[in-house]
């Protein structure tokens, strides 16, 4: 079943390793960690790293709009091919952005 069940597991941000304020961890848009699973991603890969601190992300940074346009392909849609134009802009679910992280793709 995992073979064709796409598993997504995260938030909308990490946390910092430290507190500012003492009451705990501060939101980090920087570096935080996606889990997917299943649904043709490659089993057992921890891709990307942090700095020490494990503060910013810096070795294969994947933007959000790169993480949607992966879970798109991994359910069988083009995200390029979603483009609408409204207004005269171009609109899609991962914006005007988003490329495949193939490297995690079995």
């Amino acid at each position: 079943m995992l073979d064709e069940t796409l598993v997504v597991w995260g938030g909308e941000f990490g946390r910092t390793p430290v507190s500012e304020a003492g009451d705990g961890r501060d939101h980090n848009p920087y570096g935080y960690t996606m889990c997917l699973a299943g649904g043709g991603v490659k089993g057992g890969l921890a891709y990307g790293a942090t700095d020490e601190f494990g503060f910013r992300a810096v070795e294969n940074r994947v933007s959000i709009h790169d993480l949607h346009a992966t879970i798109l392909h991994l359910l069988g849609m083009n995200h390029e091919r979603l483009t609408y134009r409204y207004a005269g802009r171009d609109f899609r679910l991962t914006d005007v952005y988003g490329e495949v992280v193939k490297d995690i793709i079995a």
